[in-house]
């Protein structure tokens, strides 16, 4: 979620869910003093990854609802979201979002590996399919990891 709220930020504060991927920047290192710029520049890859940006020419879209997102006065992200996380962490993440208890799915999730003989990848869509959760981007990535 800090990722989102991160990523979410800047196009708050804009109005917009388009500005140019300096601007974005700008807004992350020196408007709020978050990160330095070139973490920023990361900051944009990884959100890219995730599905939260897209890169459309010099500019970057939202890639998702920013006025749903609430982003505290208080709120501060931390570099761990500077990094990527795997299709299972994703998967995982989305699962939890929905209420699930983390350590729950995790046990879950090993035990269908174990019994089906697959990936953790693939085990956690399975899981999160049985729990109604729409992971299909993930999965596909999954697939594509094989």
């Amino acid at each position: 979620m800090s990722l989102r709220r991160t990523v979410a930020a800047p196009f708050r504060t804009e109005g917009s869910d388009r500005m140019s991927e300096s601007e974005f920047v700008v807004a992350l290192s020196l408007d709020r003093d978050w990160f330095s710029p070139d973490q920023a520049k990361r900051l944009v890859d990884v959100a890219v990854s995730e599905g939260l940006l897209e890169r459309d020419g010099d500019a970057v879209v939202a890639g998702f609802d920013h006025a749903d997102v609430t982003v505290p006065e208080e709120f501060a992200p931390d570099e761990s979201v500077l990094q990527e996380r795997s299709t299972f962490e994703r998967v995982l993440d989305a699962v939890v979002e929905t209420g699930v208890e983390k350590q729950d799915a995790v046990a879950a999730v090993n035990r269908l590996q174990g019994d089906l003989g697959v990936t953790l990848e693939a085990a956690a869509v399975v899981y999160a399919r049985r729990q109604g959760v729409d992971v299909t981007e993930l999965a596909e990535r999954a697939r594509g990891e094989l």
